[in-house]
């Protein structure tokens, strides 16, 4: 059973408000269908967005921040639980144990870095947890064709990246998370 999904997404607004819309809607439906959320721990950005949704909407939030790497301003203290590890690799592998699910929403480098740890995780059986891509305004095509290419040439099974959930729309990432 699905009770707590990792996402992982920006700390910055990007330059559209679907963005932060998009942040803000998954936030709701997390709350509403009593999945816990369990995420980087910012408060700005695409995650301070989401985060405070579902607060709002009266679901629990997770935060994993590394020691010592983001001031104590872009941490977000209105959350459930925040914890504190040593590095990156101990929050990613924290983020992973907390979680039953995964998703991601736009960001940068260290989102897709985030994403495309945990699908290397899956592919090598460390984890065997559903896995979602919410691709707003197709934000992530140039990811997934990525991932393409490397089945074409060779890099990557097809079965790798086969149960990826990818949509525009957080509802329909959503639903087919929670059906696992």
């Amino acid at each position: 059973m699905i009770k707590k999904i990792c996402v992982f997404c920006g700390s910055s607004d990007g330059k559209y408000s679907e963005y932060l819309k998009a942040a803000s809607g998954l936030g709701e439906l997390l709350a509403k269908n009593g999945a816990g959320l369990v995420y980087g721990g910012g408060k700005m950005g695409l995650m301070g967005e989401l985060s405070r949704s579902v607060i709002k909407n009266g679901g629990k939030v997770t935060g994993v921040i590394p020691k010592g790497i983001f001031s104590q301003k872009a941490i977000n203290d209105n959350i459930t639980e925040l914890k504190i590890t040593a590095s990156m690799h101990d929050r990613k592998a924290a983020m992973s144990e907390l979680s039953d699910a995964f998703t991601a929403l736009p960001g940068g480098i260290g989102t897709v870095e985030e994403l495309s740890e945990i699908i290397t995780w899956s592919q090598l059986e460390i984890q065997k947890k559903p896995i979602g891509i919410i691709n707003i305004r197709g934000y992530f095509d140039g990811f997934i064709k990525f991932l393409d290419t490397a089945v074409k040439e060779g890099f990557l099974s097809r079965k790798s990246i086969s149960d990826i959930v990818i949509s525009e729309k957080a509802e329909t990432v959503l639903k087919n998370l929670l059906k696992d």
